[in-house]
């Protein structure tokens, strides 16, 4: 949405309205609502941005060409008809390559673009127990909580008492060291075993290699 103003260029000045011409007049466009923040590649400098007076220059093909003046490198570019590129601005001379930056910086975003979508969001799984948690219930949701690691998220495992149960927190404290011991292998302890109200927490994280270490525990029970 753009909302567009006209302010007088004598903003402040002695000028009446009345006495002010259309042309004395400007339009400030201005636009509401939230700035697009879509991430981008940086833009290297190209042809005549570059301000170094010597470069040392790659060709197109990839070979070194040793160091040359601004003048030279960008009259080589010219003749292949393509564009000077500084890939390396912090060298001494910096490194230039003569390339398509058109293209080169459409396979930049490309590449960005799918090392988003590659990128994996950590999450806080939580598993919630009982003090009176039976055993069935406490391998099922053992083994789900597993699941939740092998995708390479946080898990927290929540022990909540009710009423009456809360007298009896040591049981919630022995459930969350049993739950520790058992997979201890497969984890790091992010935050110990810890009393909020009327809940016990412990959250961990997997272990980087995590797969192979239960790949590892398979084979060898199946021997």
């Amino acid at each position: 949405m753009e909302e567009v103003r006209k302010i007088s260029k004598f903003a402040g000045g002695i000028f009446h309205p009345l006495f002010l011409f259309k042309e004395d007049f400007i339009s400030i466009r201005i636009r509401k609502g939230k700035a697009k923040t879509k991430p981008s590649p940086p833009k290297e400098r190209i042809n005549r941005q570059i301000t170094s007076s010597s470069v040392r220059l790659i060709s197109a093909e990839g070979s070194q060409l040793g160091v040359v003046t601004i003048g030279e490198a960008l009259s080589k570019a010219s003749n292949a008809g393509l564009d000077l590129v500084e890939i390396s601005p912090k060298a001494n001379p910096p490194v230039c390559r003569i390339m398509d930056f058109g293209q080169y910086y459409y396979q930049k975003e490309r590449n960005m673009r799918e090392a988003r979508k590659k990128q994996h969001i950590v999450q806080i799984k939580e598993i919630k127990y009982g003090p009176n948690t039976e055993e069935h219930d406490y391998k099922f949701k053992l083994h789900n909580a597993q699941k939740f690691l092998l995708q390479h998220n946080k898990v927290k495992f929540t022990v909540r008492f009710k009423g009456r149960q809360l007298a009896h927190k040591d049981i919630g404290f022995r459930l969350l060291e049993k739950i520790k011991q058992e997979i201890k292998d497969i984890v790091d302890i992010d935050s110990d075993a810890k009393s909020e109200g009327r809940t016990i927490s412990m959250i961990v994280s997997p272990k980087k290699e995590i797969e192979k270490i239960l790949e590892t525990q398979n084979s060898g029970e199946n021997e």
